[in-house]
């Protein structure tokens, strides 16, 4: 097995892992949906789609076995987990400044409105309003915790992106 095998293999399983640890991510959100009683915000539900589609370009990404599907599923991934960033960050940044709440959030009938809130409303439905927040876990708010997940995620791919370059043709 010549090295370039061998980066590609390393590549395809940390997009494995990648796709694994968001899942494991929504699954959690979903404890704390269904067990603690944490309802999902708007804001929340979008963050869900955009770790979904990491792990879906990441799953799809190991399953591919050259540079050029890799490289192009990373990209997707990375768009993916930058997107999710800055949807966290603006989370962060509404339950930091509360405006006045009249009991509704503008972007409910947005989320709800898409295709996967009528296949599974359990997971997609908006139950919650953003400005609500939950007791910090370790100090930090779940935005804040997505955001940091967010950032974990893009690092990586971004640095494996602008050091790999060559291998994309």
């Amino acid at each position: 097995m010549n090295n370039d095998t061998a980066m590609l293999r390393r590549e395809r399983s940390l997009l494995l892992l990648l796709g694994l640890i968001c899942v494991a991510l929504v699954a959690g959100a979903l404890y704390l949906q269904y067990f603690l009683h944490e309802d999902p915000c708007p804001l929340c539900i979008i963050q869900r789609y955009f770790f979904l589609l990491i792990a879906i370009f990441a799953f799809l990404g190991a399953r591919f076995n050259s540079w050029r599907g890799v490289r192009l599923l990373e990209v997707m991934a990375a768009l993916s987990a930058l997107a999710g960033a800055l949807t966290a960050a603006r989370h962060v940044y509404v339950q930091a400044n509360p405006g006045f709440s009249c009991g509704f959030d503008a972007l409910q009938p947005v989320v709800d409105s898409l295709p996967p809130a009528h296949w599974l409303p359990g997971v997609f439905k908006v139950a919650g309003l953003c400005e609500t927040a939950y007791p910090p876990i370790l100090g930090l708010t779940l935005p804040m915790w997505s955001l940091v997940a967010f950032v974990v995620a893009f690092i990586p791919l971004a640095l494996t992106l602008t050091k790999n370059r060559r291998r994309f043709a």
